[in-house]
């Protein structure tokens, strides 16, 4: 064996020995580490200022951070006023609502249900799948089949809020998705617990007078929710269609483990749909971040995103940067 040879084999077998004993120390360090700031949520849109309140009462009382998004999220489901969450949600263009809605904890474990029918509250659906199920995703009549015998009770989720809103469509049955409809959306929420535990949940009744049948991003994993305990959680709101073309959250999450910061990340995956997909100053698409050290940040295409923020120091509406200036 030469000397440049024997030199090389040296490095290999020194980097062997070090590199898992260098990992594990800097796993534990960042666990550890005093600067790492928890609990903390953060929600998107300012409905979420609401759902972090309820959130945050799990939270502060060394909860865990999947009970705390699945509480902070059914808000916004129960609010007959929410015209994109749940009860209240207007309709697809057959006059039925239909919700999505997806969660994920820590473990990599996870529950979706989509298309969900007469169930005020899919995201505790979406927790039983998860919790109960050895599936990942249910859909439809399975899905509310599921709901009913495990307790669950059919509701008329048609408001007469969203029945007027509904009709008035019909007239003219013109379906163009609106870049920003009163401020609201799909809801996705983050978390990280005390233990420095993360986890995620999104919910939507979907686009307003979508086609019957349609399903967005919110409860596909990886695309409108993901959430990986080494590195942090990210969640999508806005057009469903170009979150899922370039499964947005699961490369925001991908981003901040290259060592990108949450607004970096954010950043990149909107660079992303405007590299990749050509009609994309037509529509809103929002990505928010949280990393293991309790640090957040948000990105969107258009003007007029926002996310709501709770920690033991802030309770605040932060607007988003954006692409489209």
């Amino acid at each position: 064996m030469n000397k440049n040879r024997r030199s090389f084999v040296k490095k290999i077998g020194l980097a062997l020995v070090v590199s898992p004993v260098a990992s594990v120390l800097a796993k534990n360090n960042t666990v550890r580490s005093n600067n790492v700031n928890k609990p903390v949520v953060i929600s998107t849109w300012n409905h979420g200022l609401d759902a972090n309140a309820a959130a945050w009462e799990i939270l502060k009382n060394n909860g865990s951070a999947v009970d705390a998004v699945e509480a902070g999220v059914r808000v916004p489901e129960s609010d007959p006023n929410n015209t994109s969450v749940g009860l209240g949600g207007f309709p697809d263009r057959d006059g039925n609502v239909t919700l999505d809605a997806c969660i994920m904890d820590q473990h990599q474990n996870c529950g979706s249900v989509a298309f969900l029918q007469g169930i005020q509250n899919p995201i505790s659906v979406a927790r039983l799948v998860m919790d109960k199920t050895p599936h990942v995703m249910l859909v439809g009549a399975g899905a509310k089949s599921f709901a009913l015998k495990n307790g669950f009770k059919h509701e008329n989720l048609l408001t007469d809020k969203a029945k007027k809103a509904w009709q008035e469509w019909v007239k003219k049955s013109k379906y163009q998705p609106i870049i920003n409809v009163e401020n609201h959306d799909t809801i996705g929420m983050l978390a990280l617990d005390q233990n420095g535990n993360l986890s995620g949940a999104c919910t939507t009744s979907g686009a307003a007078f979508k086609m019957n049948g349609r399903v967005g991003d919110s409860p596909i994993i990886g695309a409108g929710l993901y959430v990986d305990n080494e590195v942090g959680a990210a969640t999508a709101t806005g057009l469903g269609e170009l979150v899922m073309k370039t499964v947005g959250s699961h490369l925001v999450v991908e981003l901040m483990r290259q060592g990108l910061s949450p607004n970096e990340a954010c950043k990149k995956a909107v660079e992303r749909i405007a590299e990749k997909l050509d009609d994309y100053k037509k529509y809103q698409v929002g990505f928010l971040a949280l990393n293991k050290k309790g640090e957040c940040g948000s990105y969107c295409i258009q003007k007029g995103f926002n996310y709501a923020w709770k920690d033991e120091k802030n309770e605040k509406l932060v607007d988003a940067e954006y692409w489209v200036k």
